[in-house]
């Protein structure tokens, strides 16, 4: 077993480790102590929740809440922060956590994992992530509690507080507050919105942002490119997103506001997104789409390639060189973007046609709702994820896993070459 992982690829076993950790989630959710008594669960609905939670998407086909017992409910939470801190990087973990060191392979496995460039003071990085991960999650649960108490029980309220901070910071959006309700009961609550909020913009940014954040101390121009890329992105983003989710639906400012967080990978909703416009439902997809940001809990295209589009686009337009907080545009960049962006189409395009022919009978907006918050991660829905029959989730189930691991690295899956030692004569080809 041992010599054929030291055979494969770093992208093969970091998928292969996703894999198992969804099908060994989904017989975890199935035991008679995970399922509350009276409820019948099928297992397609198991795997297709556990799939949700490995790859923090959110999309729900059963109420985990009234379907899991609290041992479930620590299951599925468990199954979130394993799947928002990475497989690997929970690997990572408990090796050093043991007192034992971390091979070469194993330093090439987090590197790819976590989308970083380097490989160097990675077991810092690796205990970094854990005490972040920690810190907000626990501060995230105190104040939340602060909230949950007011209608609940304290033992309950606790446990539903910890689930939530979890859920937040991980980008899942799941909840265990019953009836497929996400957070609709508290649209109004600027306390539990702000909290939420905050959560989701920390876990979606990344933890080499937040590391580096730390270290500068919040000094803007001591921050490298990539965290000034990715901090500028989400927050351009967060208020467009606020004014055209505002433009088109008669909901609050705070409402489109904490939509336009939760949109980008998060999955948890204040108003009921079925009764939204088209345009609305369009401002919503185009957000999920592009999702959170490199080495975060979040899924999506990501920030950072979005950014590079843009600059490629804007340089090809205007004639001057791809240029950004006084820093060049590293010359491959807009080449993996529209890589990419190509490949996420190609995914949401088909994912979209396959989702029409399996359920006819369901609106074209919803289907492309549907499939760009899997492949996003968003966990979003107008409300039919509990309509898909079993080939409509299988197909869901895929696209949640290619969009959790990129598409670019489920491309490489397959065969991916050192190289070429053949240079061929360069040909013209006209474009536009």
């Amino acid at each position: 077993m041992f010599m054929l992982l030291k055979k494969l690829s770093t992208s093969r076993i970091i998928a292969l480790g996703f894999a198992l950790a969804i099908l060994t989630g989904s017989i975890l959710l199935m035991l008679p102590c995970s399922v509350r008594p009276g409820v019948h669960l099928e297992y397609i609905d198991s795997l297709y929740t556990s799939t949700s939670a490995v790859c923090v998407t959110g999309l729900v086909s059963v109420d985990a809440k009234d379907t899991f017992t609290p041992l479930g409910q620590f299951f599925l939470a468990m199954l979130i922060q394993i799947g928002g801190l990475g497989v690997t990087a929970i690997g990572a973990g408990i090796i050093i956590a043991m007192g034992k060191k971390v091979n070469m392979k194993g330093r090439s496995l987090i590197r790819d994992a976590l989308n970083v460039d380097s490989g160097k003071g990675m077991i810092i990085f690796i205990r970094d992530i854990f005490m972040t991960t920690v810190f907000f999650e626990l501060v995230g649960a105190m104040l939340s509690y602060i909230v949950f108490s007011k209608d609940y029980p304290p033992v309950e309220a606790l446990g539903i507080s910890l689930f939530h901070s979890i859920a937040a910071f991980n980008n899942s959006g799941f909840d265990i507050l019953g009836n497929y309700r996400s957070l609709t009961g508290y649209y109004d609550n600027f306390t539990l919105n702000i909290i939420t909020c905050v959560l989701i913009f920390f876990g979606g940014i990344g933890f080499l942002v937040i590391r580096e954040l730390r270290i500068k101390h919040f000094h803007w121009k001591k921050l490298s490119m990539h965290s000034r890329v990715v901090i500028s992105m989400s927050l351009f983003l967060i208020v467009s997103g606020t004014l055209l989710i505002k433009a088109t639906e008669n909901i609050s400012w705070l409402g489109a506001f904490f939509l336009s967080f939760s949109t980008r990978t998060a999955g948890f909703s204040t108003y009921p997104l079925g009764n939204f416009s088209s345009a609305g439902l369009l401002v919503v997809i185009i957000l999920m789409f592009i999702g959170a940001s490199p080495g975060s809990t979040g899924g999506g295209i990501k920030t950072s390639t979005f950014f590079v589009l843009i600059q490629g686009v804007k340089s090809a337009a205007t004639n001057k060189s791809e240029k950004a907080f006084h820093y060049a545009v590293p010359k491959e960049a807009f080449r993996k973007a529209s890589v990419i962006m190509i490949l996420a189409m190609c995914v949401v395009t088909v994912g979209s046609y396959l989702m029409g022919i399996f359920e006819p009978d369901i609106d074209f907006i919803d289907i492309l709702f549907e499939v760009a918050s899997a492949f996003g991660t968003a966990g979003l829905s107008t409300g039919i994820t509990q309509q898909i029959g079993i080939a409509g989730k299988l197909l869901s189930i895929v696209i949640m896993y290619i969009g959790r691991l990129g598409p670019l690295t489920i491309a490489t899956l397959w065969h991916f070459s050192k190289g070429e030692r053949i240079n061929y004569p360069e040909g013209n080809i006209t474009i536009g």
